[in-house]
């Protein structure tokens, strides 16, 4: 599937929404993958007697997490607050996140007629997600970034009932069954597809696409089983499109033909990927342990990446994954004021 439409003209401009299409502005944007959720006391006050679900699933909660990091840290951009199994959750699965484990399925799909139940599920329509981004939109003077899981890590929560360290039930299916795996994977692309689309309508200004698990299949594995998918989740989208994965490296150039911009997790250089892959902007990709450094360590390696990153046409700051749940929200603050140069 091919993009559907061109980027649309009545969006924000900002210095983010600029470098995703290419365009490198005074200084380079800053945010981070998961600043909305685990590290800030008042998203722990606010989520207090609440699951994660019905967190994502109620507007006024979903738009004011993703507001916080806003305005305690002066981010470029709002990520919307939601998680990869949001979307199946609205589709009528049985999902479950729990703390500590993850998604926690009430079955696993292990045959044809669980796939064909599956199947029969869809995502029309969500209006908790509607009115949650239109808050955001309204009431923020950055762009709001939306959000959601690849077909691939869809797939392989769904196989394996449950977070797995080798997705071995999620590989042994898309090679002893391949019609199956297309059943399941074009179900998971579309379910993502229509998620991004629903934010977008209501006013996201670019989606990133995350692939938790891509990194632990080859590169020949990738380009037959998963890369199709991923093409056609991220047709549905009319804004500027990141795509982002961890362990991927052998997988960067595949995952930047469909893409924007690509996003770089923290094992490889900015500069190198931009020399394998020339002419394509770039996010990333700050090393998350070294948020627990001593400042002048990280104000190095902050520099060293954003000179590294001048080697692609634009660059998007962040994180070469998400913030950890225990790093000190100070820390995130100094670094937005640090790129911006008010230290």
């Amino acid at each position: 599937m091919e993009k559907r439409s061109t980027w649309p003209d009545n969006r924000d401009v900002s210095l983010l929404v600029d470098a995703a299409r290419g365009i490198r502005g005074e200084r380079v944007p800053v945010w981070f993958m998961r600043q909305a959720g685990r590290s800030l006391p008042e998203y722990r006050a606010l989520r207090e007697g609440t699951t994660m679900l019905e967190a994502c699933l109620r507007p006024e909660m979903a738009a004011e997490i993703t507001m916080q990091p806003v305005r305690r840290h002066g981010v470029d951009g709002a990520v919307f607050f939601s998680d990869i199994v949001t979307p199946l959750k609205v589709a009528g699965i049985d999902v479950d996140i729990k703390p500590g484990v993850g998604p926690v399925f009430g079955t696993s799909i292990s045959s044809k007629a669980d796939i064909d139940n599956l199947v029969s599920h869809r995502l029309e329509d969500s209006q908790e997600i509607r009115d949650a981004v239109k808050i955001c939109v309204e009431e923020l003077d950055v762009p709001v970034l939306g959000f959601g899981g690849a077909p691939f890590t869809l797939a392989a929560y769904l196989v394996e009932g449950k977070p797995s360290r080798d997705h071995l039930a999620a590989r042994a299916l898309m090679y002893s069954d391949p019609e199956s795996w297309d059943r399941l994977m074009t179900w998971a692309a579309d379910i993502t597809g229509r998620f991004l689309e629903i934010q977008i309508e209501a006013g996201a200004s670019v989606v990133q696409l995350f692939d938790s698990w891509a990194g632990s299949l080859s590169l020949k594995t990738y380009e037959e089983k998963v890369l199709p998918y991923s093409t056609r989740a991220l047709s549905y989208a009319t804004v500027p499109t990141i795509h982002f994965g961890t362990g991927t490296s052998t997988l960067l150039g595949q995952m930047a033909s469909i893409c924007d911009v690509l996003g770089v997790d923290y094992r490889v250089p900015l500069d190198s990927v931009a020399k394998r892959i020339p002419g394509k902007p770039l996010q990333g990709n700050i090393d998350p342990a070294l948020l627990a450094a001593p400042w002048s360590v990280l104000e190095k390696h902050i520099d060293e990446i954003i000179e590294a990153g001048k080697a692609a046409p634009a660059h998007i700051l962040n994180l070469g994954h998400g913030v950890p749940p225990t790093t000190d929200p100070e820390v995130l603050t100094k670094i937005v004021s640090y790129v911006k140069g008010e230290l």
